[in-house]
């Protein structure tokens, strides 16, 4: 049997748990409340009786031990509205006289400061007293003072405060129900409003969602906006991939479907080699679209091992390129991690290192660092290089056939334009060894200082 139905909703999540305990809490209170009503009571009268024995004492001292001389009687029980009762070897006083059963018990016992006697039935007279009883000595006399209060008329008053309190507490759970459900409802209007641009975003009314969410529903935003943009990149290149193949396969196809389609023509060695350069275009263009494809680009959530991903690579061009050498160098810890998708970065590293490794001549040093500035890849290659004044242009979308070239072509173009989809950029410049230097960098935040620097050379796919 359940006892408990977790609720489907937060503001009923909420109430279910706040609720409960505000109950729990305001009980807790009024109880602790009595308790400390009962002590304060008890310490009070105790407190008053004990000052009015010590004033009678104060009396009968100035008179010497005459009781005759005292004002008791009407005027005692007037001015401080209690029982008392004084004893001397002359004479017994007690006032009122209905409250003698209780207080000549008192009176013949030997043991002084406060007593109780309750559960008494005697007819004018309360069942429940607090008494302080004192004895001391005038010359030769020996007094017993006894002041006592009702405590019946003192727990009646009690009990109607502690209903009041009561009554003050059901106001005050009344209340924090209120308070409960206006900031709950105040709290849950960004949700409100969030669900509202949801559905204006379903209906084509807007872009993007632009609520003005707390700092709690942020990332949930952005997340969003962020998932958007991933949508409409993805839609855009999809786009892009199937113009871009209408366009390049559309006249290879016409080629070979001329030559095909022409009976007085002969299929010729010259024609079998136009037509498989032809193949081979179309090939290399489905395989340039289809990379491009696969871009993921800056999503939250996402990132890399770089360290591990390099290392990987390295190892896998040490065996395609066995005749030449591959350095890593780099600060970065092993369980460092940076903002990229894997799949974009692992594009990133495969296409600079592939690259260099095509044109370099004995070895290709790798560089991963990171600072207050960015995330940083850098490759260099001990290969012919570039000229200076082609090294703007390379790794540009110009025309289609530019982009297939082996060499600085596909590879950078794509190594480019996954950089610059995360807002980063790609430069080329001529190495310290006269080679081809390639810098990726992109933006982020320093991770601060790691371990030790890490220097790891590969060559043939082995470490040395």
């Amino acid at each position: 049997m359940t006892w408990f139905k977790k609720p489907v909703s937060v503001r009923g999540t909420l109430l279910a748990l706040l609720l409960p305990a505000g109950i729990v809490l305001m009980g807790l209170a009024w109880l602790v409340h009595g308790l400390l009503l009962d002590r304060m009571s008890w310490e009070f009268v105790e407190t008053r009786l004990k000052d009015e024995v010590a004033f009678l004492e104060h009396q009968i001292r100035d008179s010497n031990g005459q009781l005759d001389t005292l004002q008791t009687g009407d005027y005692f029980q007037e001015v401080f509205h209690h029982a008392f009762a004084i004893h001397s070897s002359a004479r017994t006083l007690i006032s009122p006289e209905s409250w003698a059963p209780l207080l000549v018990p008192l009176l013949e016992s030997d043991e002084d400061g406060a007593l109780r006697v309750s559960g008494a039935d005697i007819a004018e007279a309360p069942s429940d007293i607090l008494a302080y009883r004192k004895s001391f000595r005038v010359g030769d006399s020996s007094i017993v003072v006894i002041v006592s209060e009702d405590l019946g008329a003192l727990k009646r008053s009690q009990a109607e405060l502690h209903a009041w309190t009561a009554i003050v507490s059901l106001l005050l759970i009344l209340l924090l129900v209120a308070v409960l459900w206006l900031g709950i409802t105040l709290s849950m209007r960004p949700v409100v409003n969030l669900k509202a641009a949801l559905k204006r975003l379903q209906d084509g009314e807007i872009a993007r969602i632009e609520v003005k969410a707390p700092e709690e529903f942020h990332p949930l935003v952005l997340q969003l906006n962020q998932l958007l943009d991933s949508l409409d990149q993805r839609l855009e290149r999809s786009r892009d991939a199937l113009a871009n193949l209408s366009h390049s396969v559309k006249t290879p196809i016409a080629a070979v479907r001329q030559i095909l389609e022409d009976e007085d023509r002969p299929l010729t060695s010259d024609l079998r080699q136009q037509m498989a350069s032809r193949l081979d275009d179309i090939d290399r263009q489905l395989e340039a679209e289809m990379r491009r494809s696969r871009f993921a680009g800056p999503q939250i959530g996402k990132s890399a091992y770089p360290l591990k991903q390099a290392r990987d690579l390295l190892w896998m061009l040490g065996r395609l390129y066995p005749a030449k050498s591959f350095e890593m160098s780099t600060e970065l810890t092993e369980e460092r991690r940076w903002p990229i998708e894997e799949h974009d970065l692992n594009e990133v590293l495969g296409n600079l290192l592939d690259n260099a490794g095509k044109w370099s001549a004995r070895f290709v040093e790798l560089s991963l660092k990171e600072d207050v500035n960015g995330l940083t890849i850098s490759v260099e290659d001990d290969g012919p290089g570039a000229p200076p004044d082609a090294l703007p242009t390379l790794g540009t979308r110009g025309l289609r056939l530019d982009e297939q070239t082996p060499g600085h072509g596909l590879g950078l173009a794509i190594a480019r334009e996954i950089t610059e989809r995360y807002g980063g950029t790609l430069n080329f410049s001529t190495g310290s060894i006269g080679g081809l230097k390639a810098t990726v960098c992109f933006p982020g935040t320093s991770g601060g200082k790691n371990s030790e620097n890490r220097r790891t050379r590969k060559k043939n796919g082995h470490s040395r």
